[in-house]
């Protein structure tokens, strides 16, 4: 993959951090387990595990599938803008 030419702003890590963090939380409250919600979506348990470490961003339609096995609407999972 081509690098960035400019580099990202900092607050979009910060966004991409609390994404993950609210991914987590809504799954544990859920009751779920990594394994679990993976296999809700149909992905694997190290898509989640990236998911929740900010380590890559999820799609759309990904973004979908973790709110409807967590029963959320997928802006609940989105930080609220100040």
């Amino acid at each position: 993959m081509p690098a960035r030419r400019h580099p990202r702003p900092d607050w979009v890590r910060s966004e991409q951090l609390a994404l993950g963090d609210r991914i987590a939380e809504r799954r544990r409250a859920a009751g779920l387990s990594q394994d679990q919600l993976a296999a809700l979506m149909g992905v694997e348990r190290r898509t989640v595990q990236r998911y929740e470490r900010a380590v890559s961003d999820p799609r759309y339609a990904d973004l979908l599938l973790i709110a409807r096995a967590l029963d959320v609407h997928p802006a609940d999972l989105l930080p609220p803008r100040d």
